[in-house]
């Protein structure tokens, strides 16, 4: 059985439509009312938009209903159906923890209580039902004042234990107004020692070489290979890696046929740039790691050995996986141990290779 990495997925979109649903039905009268029946809801919930922005403003209808007393019902759904049906060894989950807190509050005391929000992520993620790697990126926002990414930063800085990795998240197209001020948070960032990714050349709008030299890997970034390929052996040389989210692309809006991807990957790989395949938001695509694997497959966009490769590289570039190798290698190389030890049972090895 092959293990995964999943090093793109937003707590907000985790959340499968079903289980969404149903926390509506028991906890949310508003809500409830609002999405009576559940296909309509399905429907809706997982639709392509027209935008990137458009499709954005649904995180906003789970975020509001992510509360610190509701995330451990999320965060045990979601590390459940990762282990059963995606067979994830690692998984890396991002949020903005600002938007986790009462909205009743003032900016300060929702600033203190980010803390609290780390702290339930991290603890409901540590499951020992089902034995999963998991830590936590911390996303800036586009939208949010200087004041509050600075103090998400601060906060990734204390909360090692737990966070592995700082973002910036929002919509692309957004950063350029304050793009100084993000460059120096991401400078601010690595200067405490913090790893970097960021959503970036994700469209057309959102591109910025500005801040490309801060990042470890980059949020997307197909437009790099699509509209910048003079940029990959930059990139290449820094060792950086594109967390590309298929499904994603179709969803937004931003490519009209999954098949447009395969100049990603083909400029990726013959410039030597490590490509991560992840899912973004599994819950609002309705879709699970190992078929953004077969989508690939089906369309001849990558082949069998290209995708080993971008597996590799997931583990490779996992912020927090604690060992110098894949689920696949460790494992054959408990096996050949067991070989060592247990000589005798050889001969009944070799006779099931042959049945």
């Amino acid at each position: 059985m092959a293990l995964h990495a999943e090093l793109h997925r937003h707590l907000g979109g985790s959340v499968v439509p079903r289980i969404l649903w149903r926390y509506f039905h028991r906890n949310d009268t508003i809500l409830a009312e609002r999405f009576p029946n559940y296909p309509d809801f399905e429907s809706f919930y997982t639709r392509s938009r027209n935008t990137l922005d458009e499709y954005l403003e649904l995180h906003t209808l789970v975020e509001r209903v992510q509360t610190a007393g509701a995330l451990p019902y999320f965060i045990y759904r979601l590390i459940r159906g990762a282990c059963v049906f995606e067979n994830l060894a690692y998984l890396e989950l991002r949020y903005t923890p600002y938007l986790r807190t009462p909205e009743h509050l003032d900016q300060s005391e929702r600033i203190d209580r980010m803390v609290q929000i780390v702290n339930v992520v991290g603890k409901a993620s540590q499951s020992h039902e089902y034995p999963i790697v998991t830590s936590q990126i911390l996303c800036m926002h586009s939208r949010l004042p200087y004041e509050v990414n600075r103090a998400i930063v601060d906060l990734a800085a204390q909360s090692r234990q737990y966070v592995c990795a700082v973002d910036l998240a929002g919509g692309d197209a957004h950063y350029a107004e304050r793009l100084d001020e993000f460059v120096e948070l991401y400078a601010y960032a690595r200067s405490l020692g913090l790893n970097t990714t960021g959503h970036l050349y994700e469209t057309k709008e959102g591109c910025y070489p500005e801040l490309l030299p801060h990042l470890m890997r980059i949020g997307h970034g197909i437009q790099i290979p699509l509209q910048y390929p003079e940029l990959l052996p930059q990139l290449a040389r820094q060792g950086q890696c594109l967390e590309v989210c298929p499904t994603t692309y179709i969803k937004t809006g931003t490519l009209e046929d999954i098949r447009q991807l395969k100049i990603v990957f083909d400029r990726c790989f013959e410039a030597g740039v490590d490509v991560a395949i992840c899912t973004d938001n599994a819950g609002l695509h309705n879709v699970r790691l190992p078929f953004e694997y077969e989508n690939l497959l089906t369309y001849d966009i990558i082949d069998f050995k290209q995708l080993q490769s971008c597996q590799d590289a997931a583990f490779r570039h996992a912020f927090a996986w604690p060992y110098s190798q894949r689920p696949a290698s460790l494992l054959a190389g408990l096996l050949k141990s067991e070989e060592v030890e247990h000589p005798e049972n050889e001969p009944l090895r070799a006779a099931s290779s042959r049945a």
